[in-house]
């Protein structure tokens, strides 16, 4: 999975925020439905212009950007 065939970042689109190309759809947005508990077929029907393949590409994304960032955790 190559993610960026899915994810862009365009100024003009969003305020920036990665989206699923070709729509406004933030990778965000696809994220928070996932860590609310919702499937990838719950998301796919609120958002019939999204792929299944653009929701593991969102997936992809996050997996890529934790791995850029140490995030501390509480001690």
């Amino acid at each position: 999975m190559n993610w960026q065939d899915y994810i862009v970042v365009d100024p003009g689109i969003c305020h920036g925020k990665a989206c699923v190309k070709g729509t406004r759809i933030m990778v965000s947005v696809i994220l928070d439905n996932l860590a609310a508990g919702l499937s990838p077929d719950e998301i796919l029907r609120s958002y019939p212009s999204l792929s299944r393949e653009a929701v593991h590409a969102a997936l992809a994304y996050a997996a890529d950007l934790a791995r850029e960032r140490v995030v501390a955790l509480p001690a």
